[in-house]
């Protein structure tokens, strides 16, 4: 192990600029100009997976973008791993508000910046050269290794789940690792131990054919974007609470020992960070709690009638709220998709239709036990590289192919993310903290190491 972590001390500027070269890769899934780009990533995951050691490098078809698929099978009677990351990228739009050009990666005041550098090449990478390292100085990984890194995860890893069905023979695994989360805070080692699930519906709601004179119709004929109001007034009470029949009926509860460990998490201060005059937790949970592990509504868009500058006195014809739900374990995408048409169906006012649309993506939520030795040998490496407690919490986000691993595969998965909250994910000015890299490789090194044991 010692030798591995001098191995990376001393290649880190070289690691650090092959880095650089793969977050110069304009790969943009959602693109199609981005293409060739894509194929570009793809070559460069294949060449550097290859000159590593693995036995097996390919790249695999899948309909849309190749994922990259790579073995190693040199460490006998030692676990396996499923290592999954992802190679495409969010468009970097506005190019105006970034300080520097999104696909020219620059070092500045501590962090790299680069689209990608967090989400996901720079964590995904840093596996690799954890890879290389081991393989330089000791000539194995000390555990067996199936990596996955597909290109679609920014537009819904569309292809993904059909590939992950067809060949569950050849990644049979031990465990999973994935790398595209982060920390509480930056230097605060932290166990992601459960995501949220998701679903969702959009709803218009149509009146009159036609735009009309508000004047001449109103008090006659019911204004859509008035009734739409009404009917989002019905889906939650002041309490924060969910008033839908149904959507807490299979949510799992939470128990004390794990609000204990969510309290206890550095947190975030919310109206200095976002601005909010205040938190508006769920009555009886605090604002930690209700984002880690209690099931949300809330209204994504609202829109219609006329948004131009001014007044325009109408009457619109239509109305449309889009509404996601992030679930906890225990509640069925599918059910509460079904519970929330009903509420809406049942619920519509007068005058008005209504259509709802289902979202295609949901996933269930994911939680492991805190307590599960990986986790806890995960929890001593991070300690040992950032000196420090590790944290355990769950997160309000969701990440469908977790869900996907653990019910497909009935195997833990672990998140080991490395990212800050001041990554700036999806956003200009994207960044990873450099510091983050060298300690988060060798946390890698330790975790791959220990969990050969």
């Amino acid at each position: 192990m010692e030798r591995v972590k001098q191995y990376l001390q001393d290649h880190e500027e070289r690691l650090l600029e092959q880095l650089q070269q793969f977050l110069a890769i304009e790969s943009i899934s959602t693109d199609p100009e981005k293409k060739p780009a894509m194929e570009e990533a793809v070559t460069f995951l294949t060449k550097y997976l290859t000159e590593i050691g693995f036995d097996k490098v390919e790249r695999r078809e899948t309909g849309g973008h190749p994922l990259v698929y790579a073995e190693y099978t040199g460490a006998e009677g030692a676990p396996t791993a499923l290592f999954y990351g992802h190679y495409d990228v969010q468009p970097a739009d506005p190019y105006d508000l970034w300080d520097s050009a999104p696909f020219s990666p620059e070092i500045r005041s501590g962090r790299l910046f680069a689209r990608g550098a967090s989400d996901d090449k720079g964590q995904v990478f840093m596996h690799l050269a954890v890879f290389e390292a081991m393989m330089k100085t000791e000539g194995r990984l000390p555990v067996n290794v199936k990596v996955l890194i597909e290109g679609e995860e920014e537009i819904g890893s569309e292809h993904l789940y059909t590939y992950l069905d067809n060949n569950k023979e050849e990644l049979a695994s031990d465990f999973a690792l994935i790398s595209d989360s982060g920390m509480v805070d930056k230097g605060v080692p932290t166990i992601l131990y459960g995501l949220k699930g998701f679903t969702g519906l959009e709803v218009t709601l149509t009146g009159p054919d036609r735009d009309l004179h508000s004047g001449l119709y109103g008090g006659a004929v019911k204004n859509p974007a008035m009734a739409m109001a009404q009917l989002l007034a019905t889906m939650k009470n002041t309490d924060e609470q969910v008033t839908v029949d149904g959507f807490y009926e299979s949510a799992e509860d939470l128990p004390e020992a794990e609000r204990k460990l969510m309290n206890e998490a550095p947190g975030e201060h919310y109206p200095e960070t976002t601005g909010v005059p205040e938190t508006t937790p769920e009555k009886g949970y605090t604002a930690k709690e209700h984002t880690m592990a209690r099931p949300t509504l809330e209204v994504n868009g609202l829109f219609g009638g006329y948004q131009g500058a001014g007044t325009k006195t109408i009457i619109p014809s239509e109305a449309t709220a889009k509404l996601t739900c992030r679930l906890v374990p225990g509640q069925d995408p599918k059910q509460i998709q079904d519970a929330l048409v009903r509420h809406i169906e049942a619920h519509v006012p007068k005058g008005v239709r209504a259509h709802i649309k289902r979202e295609a993506l949901s996933a269930k939520a994911y939680k492991v036990d805190p307590n599960h030795p990986l986790l806890q040998k995960a929890a001593e490496s991070y300690s040992a590289a950032f000196g420090r407690e590790t944290v355990f919490v769950r997160l309000g986000g969701s990440i469908p192919v977790v869900e996907s691993i653990d019910s497909g595969f009935g195997i833990p998965v672990v998140l080991l993310g490395f990212g800050t909250p001041e990554d700036n994910l999806h956003s200009p000015n994207e960044s990873f903290p450099v510091e983050h890299f060298s300690k988060g490789m060798e946390v890698l090194a330790d975790f791959y190491t220990k969990a050969a044991e």
